[in-house]
């Protein structure tokens, strides 16, 4: 089965614990069996212009809300044991790594795999296979750098992918890719 969870932060700047937004997608064969999206209050509240350029966040849309540790307990359940899978997954692991140093908490058991790889390796002829690209090709339409629209065209990524190479499950795509999940 294609079960896999989709994910996607936005940082307030260049510091990877800056995160102020996440969505997740979580993938049961086709079927989007959950997804969410929250703001997140950065541990120092520090925008730089050009990523609220980027994405539209502001330091007042994200004062009053949670900082990353305090939605843990909620985030982890949809992350533990799960294939993770984000466009240029370095990126959102790296987010996710530098937040759980941050709080000092604990890593959860996952892997993940990466859509830049995945579509590098399925569309080769691609001109680039930044997510709007990749997208735009597959006619699938969405805000880019809004969270959730991310994760989800993520996850249409993978399905059109795991489709054209006729895996059912991350494992046959990766294979069929020649590409392996990586370690949290």
């Amino acid at each position: 089965m294609l079960d896999f969870t989709a994910i996607d932060f936005e940082t307030a700047n260049k510091y990877a614990n800056s995160a102020c937004s996440l969505a997740a997608v979580t993938m049961n064969d086709d079927r989007c069996v959950k997804e969410g999206y929250t703001l997140i209050q950065p541990p120092f509240m520090r925008f730089d212009p050009g990523n609220i350029q980027i994405h539209g966040i502001t330091p007042d849309q994200v004062a009053h809300k949670p900082k990353f540790d305090a939605l843990w307990d909620r985030i982890r359940p949809h992350l533990e044991g799960r294939i993770l899978v984000a466009h240029y997954a370095v990126f959102d692991t790296r987010v996710l790594r530098s937040l759980l140093r941050t709080y000092h908490l604990e890593k959860p058991q996952a892997s993940y795999a990466c859509t830049v790889e995945i579509s590098r390796r399925v569309w080769p002829d691609l001109p680039n296979h930044k997510l709007d690209t990749v997208a735009d090709y597959l006619g699938y339409s969405f805000r880019h750098h809004q969270a959730l629209d991310d994760a989800r065209a993520c996850a249409y990524i993978v399905l059109k992918a795991a489709e054209i190479v006729g895996a059912s499950s991350m494992e046959e795509l990766l294979d069929a890719t020649h590409l392996t999940l990586k370690t949290l």
